[in-house]
């Protein structure tokens, strides 16, 4: 069976991930990104459609309901800029946020919507997997995974892809706040005690609250270490 590593496109980016103490951290890591402006760009239907600029560019993904639009939406400290639904599956192009006219914050459509029809589930994954190995100017997937949940078998078929693929990304686990804290790191190390079936190195991971804006400050920190470290 083949056993996965952590794909990077950057030699210099060092990162600490301790399972045994449950928490991700960077090294070097003084001051957190301050978002100054966050704005949407464009949807496009396919990867050529795409900006044309080299800016570098951080895709968000899950399963439709994961609550990737209210993540994006924290992040940005905008709770207007990503659309939320109550009715899952909405995002169905790719969509380009512009970030401190610095980087692309990209919004995945999710994969895996039972209720869509099967003619537009393979368009969306064509989508998904034409953007995610052709697209030059992306330098991290994050995949979203709620917390609340069991390992399933789509997140870990898409883990495992990516990491077949050499793409780098890390896990964010959401809605910790609908479970206490102590529950929320538990269901975290048991998702990832399971890769090390496949996995030699396993990813970094965050946990993550919307409504408590959990999980912020560490993400941008983990984005704005890899910028800094490509102008570097």
């Amino acid at each position: 069976m083949a056993r996965y590593t952590v794909a990077t496109q950057i030699d210099n980016v060092r990162f600490v991930y301790l399972l045994k103490n449950n928490y991700f951290c960077l090294s070097n890591q003084k001051k957190h990104m301050e978002i100054k402006k966050a704005e949407f760009t464009l949807s496009s239907p396919t990867v050529d459609k795409c900006p044309q600029d080299n800016k570098p560019e951080y895709a968000f993904i899950g399963r439709s309901n994961v609550g990737k639009s209210s993540l994006i939406n924290m992040l940005c400290n905008n709770k207007r800029l990503a659309k939320t639904s109550s009715t899952p599956g909405k995002t169905l192009l790719i969509n380009h946020f512009i970030i401190n006219n610095e980087w692309y914050l990209v919004d995945l459509p999710g994969y895996g919507f039972a209720k869509r029809s099967k003619t537009v589930q393979q368009q969306i994954d064509q989508m998904i997997t034409g953007y995610i190995l052709q697209r030059h100017q992306l330098v991290n997937v994050f995949v979203l995974i709620d917390i609340r949940l069991t390992p399933q078998k789509i997140d870990r078929e898409f883990i495992d892809w990516l990491g077949m693929s050499s793409i780098p990304f890390a896990i964010v686990f959401t809605k910790a706040d609908k479970l206490g804290p102590v529950k929320a790191k538990t269901n975290a190390q048991t998702w990832m005690e399971s890769l090390l079936d496949v996995w030699e190195e396993l990813p970094p991971y965050f946990i993550t609250s919307s409504e408590k804006k959990t999980g912020r400050d560490e993400i941008l920190g983990y984005i704005d270490q890899i910028n800094k470290d490509l102008d570097g």
